[in-house]
């Protein structure tokens, strides 16, 4: 064995052997002590508890697609939305697309952050020091997480084929939905080939943008034109040819070169999978966010330097001033509260026949969705509360200071939103006063749930058709997504009645000033805290 070789080089023979021996004799002895630990009765309860929540899952998500389904197709396009009288018609092939290639953008974003091809701490302390090649130790997992990806992109995909081709039969659903899980498998693979560049290299990123968007929207073609062409043309064959094609091109050449990539990639991407996973597991929203953060962007980062470093006059004006300089410091950049707008909008102005409910429905996730990608300084200074009881001031104070800039950019979002609609005709001049005071109690929310409690597991389980769930854990969910919804609800009861009427108005204020109040006067959170 050459020593002096770098490791993750492909190189045929000893060393490949050496390393596929390594991983296997640690496979095994983990497979080994797992088993030492669970009991044959203990794995017939897990399998038989999933296997039924799953199954419940399954049935409610198909009855309530189909019930949607029954609901689009009995609804004029031109009277069924909120927006009756809009100048501007988006045709809903037009939406569909938009919403596949979000899709798309939203797998390679993701499988861009988490690592297609990464090691767990352990394995990176274990095997990533060796001098051999390090395809062997990386191959398995990324190709389970290929298969994963590809059978759920496919089965995620089936509702929304049978929500927007009411006309497609069943073979045109599945050929889409092959098509798109095809689609998905090659922005996976692209993620990993991307990962062979070094992290944080933004001039090659910003190269490659124009090229990877050209991609990504020829993706998202491919399943309507799969669905459309199925089974009489050849178009729709071609289609699922050319995803497939273009699926096997890609993930050969990410799977031939995942043993090049470098160490640092490897454990961070490994890091934040593990996480991530660790999050989902629990259920805590804010382990999940604080996982998929990005790192601070430097123009914005200098911007907030030169607002740190000038004079201030008293604690509270410094707290301020900080907060405001680690929100623009920290805060991912307006993509994505834009393409939520961006979205509701489109949503509102098509064709598509969708019923004003599903609309608000969409309104109301999109809020939610911006609301807590909002509350990133909030989520950091709550793992340390201990320094904010080190501030001169109240905590009252303190969380004024926190909920400063959430407030503030979620009642500008809301402000463009119904302003457009207002422009579109939906409701009166008065909606986009209720907008920006609907924000203002967002942001309240926004500071509620990025400093929620996390779940007493010492309490014993309470059992359901799904499956043990813990006493806390949905109190602990619902915190401060109830402060969202509930200012929401004055601004979507105007867009379904079509006038923003000054009741709605004076309840819209009520409902934010109580939020803003709940959250400044409420005490810490503690574990356990909504039982």
């Amino acid at each position: 064995m050459q020593a002096s070789k770098a490791p993750g080089l492909v190189t045929p023979g000893p060393e490949r052997r050496l390393a596929r021996e390594a991983v296997a004799f640690t496979r095994a002895q983990s497979r080994t002590y797992n088993r030492s630990l669970t009991s044959l009765g203990d794995a017939f309860a897990d399998i038989y508890t999933s296997v039924l929540a799953f199954g419940c899952a399954a049935a409610m998500a198909v009855s309530f697609v189909f019930a949607l389904r029954d609901g689009i197709e009995g609804n004029d396009p031109g009277r069924s939305g909120l927006v009756t009288g809009s100048p501007l018609q988006l045709p809903a092939a037009v939406l569909w697309f938009l919403m596949t290639y979000a899709a798309l953008a939203g797998i390679l974003t993701v499988a861009r952050r988490l690592g297609p091809v990464a090691v767990t701490g352990a394995q990176g302390a274990w095997w990533l020091p060796l001098p051999v090649d390090r395809g062997p130790m990386v191959l398995p997992t990324f190709r389970r997480r290929i298969m994963w990806v590809g059978l759920g992109s496919a089965v995620g995909y089936l509702p929304f084929s049978l929500l927007t081709g009411l006309d497609l039969s069943v073979g045109a659903h599945a050929a889409a939905a092959a098509t798109f899980g095809a689609a998905a498998l090659t922005v996976l693979g692209a993620a990993a080939i991307l990962q062979l560049g070094p992290q944080g290299a933004r001039t090659g990123r910003r190269a490659g943008a124009a090229v990877i968007a050209l991609v990504l929207a020829l993706l998202a073609l491919l399943p309507r034109v799969a669905g459309t062409g199925w089974p009489p043309g050849m178009p729709g064959l071609g289609a699922v040819a050319l995803a497939v094609a273009a699926a096997v091109v890609v993930l050969t050449v990410a799977l031939r070169r995942a043993g090049t990539v470098g160490s640092t990639e490897l454990i961070r991407g490994g890091a934040v999978s593990g996480h991530a996973g660790a999050s989902v597991f629990f259920l805590d929203a804010n382990e999940l966010l604080r996982s998929l953060a990005g790192e601070p962007r430097p123009a914005a980062a200098g911007r907030a330097a030169e607002l740190y470093r000038r004079p201030t006059r008293g604690p509270l004006a410094g707290l301020v001033r900080a907060d405001i300089a680690a929100f623009l410091r920290l805060q991912p950049g307006f993509t994505a509260p834009g393409l939520w707008l961006a979205a509701c909008l489109a949503l509102m102005i098509s064709d598509a026949g969708l019923p004003a409910p599903m609309q608000l429905a969409f309104v109301a996730v999109a809020g939610c969705a911006v609301a807590s990608g909002m509350g990133t300084v909030a989520r950091r200074t709550a793992l340390l509360p201990e320094l904010d009881a080190l501030l001169p001031l109240s905590p009252a104070q303190v969380r004024a200071s926190r909920m400063l800039m959430p407030a503030a950019a979620l009642a500008l979002w809301m402000t463009v939103l119904t302003g457009t609609l207002v422009l579109l005709g939906a409701g009166g001049p008065l909606l986009v006063l209720m907008g920006a005071l609907a924000g203002l109690g967002m942001g309240a929310g926004t500071v509620r749930g990025a400093t929620r409690p996390a779940a007493d597991w010492t309490l014993p389980p309470v059992d359901t058709p799904m499956g043990p769930v813990p006493r806390t854990q949905l109190a602990s969910l619902l915190r401060g997504l109830d402060a969202t919804i509930l200012c929401l609800l004055p601004t979507g009861l105007a867009l379904y009645l079509g006038q923003a009427f000054p009741a709605l108005l004076a309840a819209q204020a009520v409902v934010s000033g109580a939020a803003v109040l709940l959250v400044l006067l409420s005490g810490p959170a503690r574990p356990g805290a909504g039982r």
